[in-house]
């Protein structure tokens, strides 16, 4: 017998395997120390630096071999970048404990990253072109807002009850989308969009122009306001809806996974994809579309309700055109699909344009000029997502 055939049980790991859970569990690391060091930047060198870093290291990604092997690796290892992520999110909450801003900026990349998960359920799982995101994320702050101002229901339901709110909500746009293709879907949603703004601004009931105060988040009790120390160590009233933001996401994200990798999934592609082909072999094109738009407001609704509670109020403006704009920016700048693509883009988008206000003249051109570099030269966005093979493959 060769020596060579024999396998030893529990020897060393290969070389290539150990190789791809190394990068694996440093990416995601290093991704978030790059989010630490631009959250503590505070001069203007240091930010741009950091932004340097981040389109040397994307471009590294797609451009070299390397970089291409370390895509490989996480995509393969996703289980051990997911866990890396989940302790890397953690000590940064954790680093920035006593940071009021730093947090809220932790929180609120997260909360948007969770919504713009529901929108890619609707578009890239869907094929529903949504224009009217930040309309439904108003909505489920308008809930949370009425919800827990004049129930006694426990928050958590409140966050619940904004989810299903918004997702009912989405049934009157249903007729309309589902009877209409293409740009015609677009234009549908951004009219529904504006109507609801003027709805609410014209509606006393609802606070008017001013709009509406909404409790801070007091789940099981303990209100997050009114946190001041952990463990003996003083600690901002932010950090437990950073941390709650982030277990939000972690949910949506696992749910959408479950979701893209189960037959439901399977059907929405296919459905997305050609709907002639899919009503065929007995998809329903309506049907699909509909659970698809349904399950991705109930996602945004969620991540609106908590954003509110935050913010301790909400108002007509967080429903405009604009809002929308952002959110559908953050998932194509993100990739269209690509889950955690929603997290890097939200960071962009959201978080750099605040670092850069010291330098007002020349913070909008930056900014579009870093949009328009990311588009141009990865037009799948910064994560891309992988195609869907459908199949088995044969072995010879």
């Amino acid at each position: 017998m060769n020596p060579a055939d024999i396998e030893i049980v529990g020897g060393p790991m290969p070389a290539g395997a150990l190789s791809r859970r190394v990068a694996a569990v440093a990416t995601p690391a290093l991704a978030f120390a790059g989010l630490a060091w631009l959250l503590g930047a505070e001069r203007e060198w240091e930010v741009l630096a950091a932004l340097l870093c981040f389109l040397a290291a994307l471009a590294a990604l797609d451009r070299t071999r390397p970089g291409r092997a370390i895509a490989a690796a996480c995509r393969s290892e996703r289980g051990l970048a997911n866990a890396s992520a989940a302790a890397a999110a953690l000590t940064l909450a954790w680093t920035f404990r006593e940071e009021h801003y730093a947090l809220l900026m932790l929180a609120t990349v997260a909360l948007h990253a969770t919504a713009c998960i529901g929108l890619n359920v609707q578009m890239a799982f869907g094929g529903i072109a949504n224009f009217a995101a930040a309309a439904f994320f108003t909505i489920g702050a308008y809930a949370a807002a009425v919800l827990a101002g004049s129930t006694a229901l426990p928050h958590v339901l409140v966050l619940a009850g904004g989810g299903l709110v918004t997702a009912a909500l989405g049934l009157v746009m249903l007729l309309p989308v589902l009877r209409t293709r293409g740009h015609y879907v677009a234009l549908v949603t951004m009219a529904f969009g504006l109507l609801l703004r003027n709805f609410l601004e014209v509606n006393d009931a609802f606070g008017g122009p001013q709009g509406m105060k909404i409790p801070g988040f007091a789940p099981f009790g303990l209100d997050f306001g009114a946190v001041a120390s952990v463990a003996g160590h003083e600690v901002s009233f932010y950090l437990p809806y950073a941390l709650t933001a982030g277990a939000l996401f972690a949910l949506a994200l696992a749910a959408a996974r479950a979701l893209e990798l189960s037959w439901v999934g399977i059907a929405m592609d296919a459905v997305r994809t050609d709907p002639i082909a899919a009503s065929t072999f007995g998809l329903s094109p309506s049907r699909w579309k509909a659970t698809a738009f349904l399950i991705g407001n109930a996602m945004i609704g969620v991540a609106g309700a908590l954003y509110g509670m935050m913010n301790g109020f909400v108002n007509p403006n967080g429903a405009g055109f604009g809002e929308s704009l952002t959110l559908l920016s953050i998932v194509v700048l993100g990739g269209l699909g690509n889950l955690w693509g929603t997290v890097v883009a939200s960071a962009v988008l959201l978080a750099l344009p605040e670092k850069l206000q010291p330098i007002q003249e020349y913070r909008l051109l930056i900014f579009a000029a870093v949009v328009i570099v990311i588009l141009r030269f990865r037009p799948g966005g910064i994560l891309p997502r992988p195609l869907r093979v459908l199949g088995s493959r044969t072995e010879g």
